[in-house]
């Protein structure tokens, strides 16, 4: 097969594969998710249920497959802010407010959507989503550790304690109403990473006499 036809082949595919997830995210979420059956989403999709089944065996697994590419996406977009920024610090601050924003954001659809709740407890069981919290677990730890040695984060609390209290304080954001609250959120979390006053005096005179 030429390979001009084997990648507009592939391409075909992928689109129909991102139409099937888009279609069944917003039944489930409009319906519930036990109300979708694969009929719907193939009529929804503009294909025939034989199709369909070619590339899922069922709704759940649709589901499942639609948060993985959620995460993924959040994941990649989280990257992109920290490689963005150059200081330290600012690094550390934009990934913290594109985290709280993702947050908002997915608790604001919840809300909007009848059955966004109960698709949100479906997906969040998945052993996928506790790798991803631990990547990003894993980013904002080493985010803490280069504010640290530029000296914009408390040395007092080690570092994964800061990491994880960004992360459950962060998740916070889901239940708040604007873009602007969750920014607001972001804030007094960086208010409670910044060095205290008694780490600060301990770290000048140590400059002074390292002795």
């Amino acid at each position: 097969m030429p390979k001009l036809w084997s990648e507009t082949i592939e391409a075909h595919r992928r689109g129909v594969r991102e139409a099937i997830l888009d279609t069944t995210a917003a039944l489930a979420a409009e319906y519930g998710l036990l109300s979708v059956t694969m009929s719907q989403i193939a009529e929804q999709t503009g294909i025939g249920r034989a199709t369909l089944y070619k590339y899922f065996p069922d709704v759940e697994s649709i589901v499942r497959a639609w948060h993985e590419r959620q995460v993924g996406h959040h994941l990649h977009h989280l990257a992109e802010v920290r490689d963005r920024a150059r200081e330290a610090g600012e690094r550390l601050e934009a990934v913290l407010e594109a985290y709280a924003l993702i947050h908002q954001r997915r608790g604001q659809h919840q809300r909007h959507h009848r059955h966004g709740a109960e698709l949100a407890t479906f997906v969040h069981r998945d052993e996928h989503v506790s790798q991803a919290e631990q990547q990003v677990l894993d980013m904002i730890q080493g985010l803490l550790a280069e504010a640290s040695e530029a000296g914009d984060v408390r040395d007092d609390v080690p570092l994964e304690e800061l990491a994880r209290y960004c992360l459950h304080a962060l998740a916070a954001a889901s239940g708040l109403l604007s873009e602007a609250a969750a920014r607001r959120l972001v804030e007094v979390v960086l208010a409670g990473l910044h060095p205290t006053v008694d780490s600060t005096d301990q770290q000048a005179a140590h400059d002074r006499d390292p002795q």
